[in-house]
């Protein structure tokens, strides 16, 4: 153990999942800081048991072991605020890693203040956005911490010196990890991703074995299923009927979407690092939840607050992917957009078929939707006569600027 390496650092928190990349993790901050060790893994519904990690950190002489279920937590305070700004990262993206990522950071950090850690470290890559979104949020919710990234200090930079490393350590190494892994998985209850390895060549499509959450919506049932979801201020409350909690609601959502071939998606993005990546996302109930969203903002929201809304959306969602969870800027664009939810409330139906969501029907007890007005019948509310002083008036600047350019 170098004492450059060690000095300083009493205790660490280390976000770990039990899987081999953490395994080994955690045996080498063992080593090289020759210090204690606590073990937190989030169960934010990744859908794997979590006692094995138990098992695995315990096997490895951890003393303190963090296993905590924030699944509700997960969706009530970061995926529903963010699914109010009906956020998409360019365009496609419904961020269901990064919005994971400043969760997993405010517990481990409320960790180490519980049990003195003045250091803190995560299994990201060198190469990727976690490492950026980890330490954004670990900075911006205790300023002083020491943050510990092996990935960008070991030697151990391929899969082949990871498993030769946890060999000679004896650490477990799963069977489908001795050879060539196909590719790499992310999961919570919002979606699942994969990247690297078979789907590294954008030309390539995607095989079917890389999805898990969805069926293929080729073989999806052939007759449509047909949905009620009712929104409380913004927040979906209820299914069919039945009012559900935030992760109930979402699981609930995840399952008929799962079922019917939706959320499916392949892109090429941006990280915030600089290179573009090649993702699968599938996110089948979070689809369904900005489509039924969007339905019931069509009728509660005054135009000038919808568009609004779509204007900040692609800054307050690259800042979700970037990071910057905690940051002012986001806090204060959720503010505004928290305001405009105040009356979208009401029911929205919608037609789920081979892998297609579609809003089919929508009411709200603060609807803004005027029959009255917008009927081709004979009315007596509105006066079509009005509209020609306001085409007018709009016409001014255009008629001025050609009468005087030409």
């Amino acid at each position: 153990m170098a004492e450059s390496a060690s000095k300083g650092v009493k205790k660490i928190v280390l976000a770990y999942s039990g899987g081999l990349d953490t395994s080994v993790i955690l045996k080498w901050l063992q080593e090289t800081y020759g210090c204690e060790v606590v073990t937190f893994t989030a169960d934010l519904g990744q859908g794997e048991e979590l006692e094995p990690a138990r098992k695995k950190a315990e096997a490895a002489g951890v003393k303190e072991i963090f296993i905590d279920d924030l699944r509700e937590e997960f969706v009530r305070d970061f995926v529903f605020p963010m699914f109010r700004a009906n956020a998409l990262y360019e365009g496609l993206y419904l961020l269901g890693t990064s919005i994971a990522r400043p969760l997993i950071s405010k517990r481990q950090i409320e960790i180490a203040e519980q049990v003195g850690a003045d250091a803190v470290a995560h299994g990201a890559t060198g190469k990727g956005n976690d490492q950026v979104r980890f330490e954004l949020s670990y900075y911006a919710l205790k300023p002083d911490i020491k943050v510990i990234a092996p990935w960008r200090e070991w030697d151990l930079n391929s899969r082949t010196k990871l498993i030769d490393y946890a060999e000679k350590n004896q650490i477990p190494i799963a069977k489908d990890k001795r050879g060539e892994a196909p590719f790499s998985v992310d999961a919570n209850l919002l979606h699942i991703s994969a990247e690297g390895k078979v789907l590294e060549d954008p030309w390539q499509e995607a095989p079917d074995y890389v999805y898990s959450r969805t069926v293929d919506p080729e073989k999806a049932p052939d007759q449509p299923t047909y949905i009620e979801v009712e929104f409380e201020k913004g927040d979906a409350v209820a299914v069919d009927g039945v009012k559900l909690s935030p992760a109930e609601l979402l699981t609930k959502l995840n399952e008929l979407g799962g079922k019917n071939g939706i959320g499916r998606l392949d892109l090429v993005e941006n990280r915030y690092v600089g290179m573009k990546s090649r993702g699968i996302y599938e996110t089948p109930g979070g689809t369904i939840l900005l489509a039924a969203h969007r339905g019931i903002e069509q009728i509660t929201l005054d135009r000038g607050q919808a568009h609004l809304k779509d204007e900040l959306m692609p800054r307050y969602a690259e800042l979700i992917y970037n990071g910057y969870w905690f940051s002012p800027e986001r806090e204060m664009i959720q503010a505004a957009i928290d305001a405009s939810q105040k009356y979208v409330s009401g029911t929205v139906r919608l037609k789920l078929y081979k892998g297609n969501v579609d809003v089919v029907g929508r009411k709200s007890p603060h609807s803004l939707y005027s029959a009255a007005h917008v009927t081709f019948e004979e009315d007596t509310v509105y006066d079509q006569r009005d509209a020609q002083g306001f085409i007018k008036l709009n016409a001014l600047r255009l008629r001025l600027a050609k009468n005087a350019r030409g």
